[in-house]
């Protein structure tokens, strides 16, 4: 209902995977493991867009009683209030996720639970671990997901890849193995643990089977991109 009610050619960016639905079924899953032990809390989704995850979850929980804190540019801030329903429990921060004023207006007193769907692989390396660190600083108890593409794709595709001729998806300057990501604790203060979030399985063979099976195998693992969920204490 949302894609329909936006005028726009969605098959100039090419094929239609599942890997962005999989990975909603991901950080839903990490989501609601925390608040289903936090109740109350404040989930704070950086870089939201036209993400519908507090529905999901507020289906999904029993009485759910979370809030919600989305955050994104303003532009996007604007059509996603024309576009999505409104709810009192949800906050709408027009500002970018790097002006971390919005850190501020979050109620941490029950725990928080972070999101950067799609984010940090756009940002400058030093960006996207400044912002990394400052949640940790910032959020103790808290937890963090966030996704990152296979590290060879800024080695192979500096100038961003081609999804179809007609759009090239932008460059994506940061990414960190799984390896150096289970390194973290040791270099950020204030994260106590790394977790490597499985690929949920989607339809078919290879989504359904062969993707996830490829996740898992060892020698892939720190080829492959990341779903990582990080702890902060």
């Amino acid at each position: 209902r949302l894609v329909e009610s936006i005028a726009f050619d969605f098959d100039k960016f090419g094929r239609r995977g599942q890997e962005m639905a999989l990975r909603s079924l991901a950080v839903d899953s990490c989501a609601k493991a925390y608040l289903d032990r936090h109740k109350g809390a404040t989930v704070v989704a950086l870089a939201e867009g036209f993400q519908t995850s507090f529905w999901r979850l507020n289906s999904a929980l029993p009485n759910a009683d979370f809030t919600w804190v989305s955050v994104d540019l303003e532009p996007v801030m604007r059509l996603r209030e024309k576009l999505l329903p409104s709810s009192p429990r949800i906050t709408n921060l027009a500002q970018s996720a790097l002006d971390y004023s919005w850190m501020d207006r979050i109620d941490a007193r029950a725990g928080v639970f972070i999101t950067a769907e799609g984010l940090l692989m756009y940002l400058e390396p030093h960006q996207a671990l400044d912002l990394i660190a400052a949640c940790a600083a910032r959020f103790p108890g808290g937890q963090m997901f966030f996704d990152l593409p296979p590290t060879l794709v800024k080695r192979l595709a500096p100038r961003g890849m081609r999804a179809s001729k007609h759009y090239r998806v932008p460059p994506m300057p940061f990414s960190l193995s799984k390896r150096r990501l289970a390194k973290l604790p040791q270099t950020v203060p204030g994260i106590t643990a790394v977790h490597d979030v499985p690929m949920p399985k989607g339809r078919g063979l290879f989504f359904g089977t062969l993707f996830p099976a490829i996740w898992r195998w060892g020698p892939t693992q720190n080829l492959r991109g990341s779903y990582t969920l990080l702890e902060f204490g």
